[in-house]
């Protein structure tokens, strides 16, 4: 039967001040009216029930999380007593899931990424359910076609192509690391790479079986918190021994080093959302260049990203390329060109102190 499993642990820095840890991007409606997390679960509606969708995510999101997908069984969701990385993190879903489903398939998907449309969407688990029909220990994933050389994705190369009825699957010839520009620019031009946009699918002992050959030490302390489940020493044994799992993603776990791979050429548009200027390709400029949510009056401003909350009015006057968010806590202005450095903002304010405002 199939499965969803949504990870939902982000920490919440990339879109500071608005996201916290408490309430990170996925549980905020950056784009559309239902948060980011609800527009994951909506997504799968009419493929997947209710009673086969989980959720895996930490202690400080939990009650959030709930809130938010109410329509959800309370045990679907998996609270991680540390942050390990998704490695970790599927192999706990699949070892609850077979806990409950011996034949389980599960579809893996971050909770924090815009796709459309859910028809579109749909189709492709589709066709990944059709290759994983013929080839039961295959590990499918999903690549789209990039139409700009992000120098901020993954990406897969693809090789031979895979039969399927509807839709298009190839062999994974190889992964490569986020690019910088000009490689990034060869990648567009070859025609034969995707972006790797971290949906899975697969079958629970599939996945288990490989990190169990791929990651030993790891399955150790998984093994020991799956023969604890249903049991009343399950809080305890999960507390133990989920924070000594290597933290590891499940690409180096498992993709890049497994040969029983194919990618399915994603049917839908995708995002990653990856950081504010992301809203820019979401909710489109002005004629300056600006994007703007919320209420904003500029004099000469251009290629801006501007987010107010509330009733409360930005202005700007002779500003350039810049982001500028507002929320009632705190207020973040940065050069768009310097983004990253909001995780050394991150620190500062610890360091500082004020680990209220975040």
């Amino acid at each position: 039967m199939l499965h969803a499993v949504i990870m939902a642990g982000g920490s919440g820095t990339r879109f500071w001040p608005l996201s916290k840890k408490a309430t990170p991007k996925q549980l905020l409606n950056l784009v559309g009216e239902e948060t980011m997390i609800q527009q994951t679960s909506l997504r799968c509606d009419g493929l997947i029930d209710h009673a086969n969708t989980w959720v895996v995510t930490n202690a400080a999101q939990a009650s959030a999380t709930k809130k938010q997908l109410s329509q959800l069984r309370e045990q679907n969701i998996l609270i991680e007593p540390a942050a390990r990385n998704t490695a970790p993190c599927v192999a706990l879903a699949a070892a609850h899931l077979l806990a409950n489903d011996p034949e389980a398939v599960m579809l893996v998907m971050p909770a924090d990424h815009v796709i459309s449309t859910k028809q579109d969407f749909q189709q492709g688990v589709a066709s990944a359910l059709e290759l994983i029909e013929h080839q039961p220990d295959l590990l499918s994933l999903f690549g789209v076609i990039p139409d700009f050389p992000s120098t901020g994705f993954g990406y897969i190369e693809r090789s031979e192509p895979k039969k399927v009825s509807a839709g298009r699957a190839y062999e994974v010839k190889g992964f490569r690391e986020k690019p910088d520009r000009d490689v990034a620019q060869s990648y567009l031009q070859a025609g034969t790479f995707f972006w790797n946009c971290g949906i899975f699918l697969w079958k629970a002992t599939t996945i288990l079986d490989a990190l169990r050959t791929f990651e030993p030490e790891l399955m150790q302390h998984i093994d020991k918190i799956s023969e604890a489940i249903g049991t009343d020493e399950y809080q305890q044994v999960l507390e133990e021994q989920f924070p000594l799992c290597p933290s590891i993603s499940i690409d180096y776990a498992v993709l890049e080093r497994a040969k029983n791979i194919a990618v399915i050429e994603a049917p839908f548009q995708w995002d990653d959302l990856g950081s504010w200027q992301a809203l820019q390709r979401l909710h489109g400029e002005d004629e300056s260049g600006n994007t703007i949510i919320g209420q904003h009056v500029g004099v000469e401003t251009s290629g801006c990203v501007v987010r107010s909350s509330g009733d409360h009015l930005i202005t700007t006057i002779g500003i350039k390329n810049c982001i500028i968010v507002h929320t009632p806590q705190a207020t973040l202005v940065a050069d768009k060109s310097d983004e990253n450095s909001i995780k050394e903002l991150i620190k500062l304010l610890k360091k500082q102190g004020l680990q209220d405002y975040l």
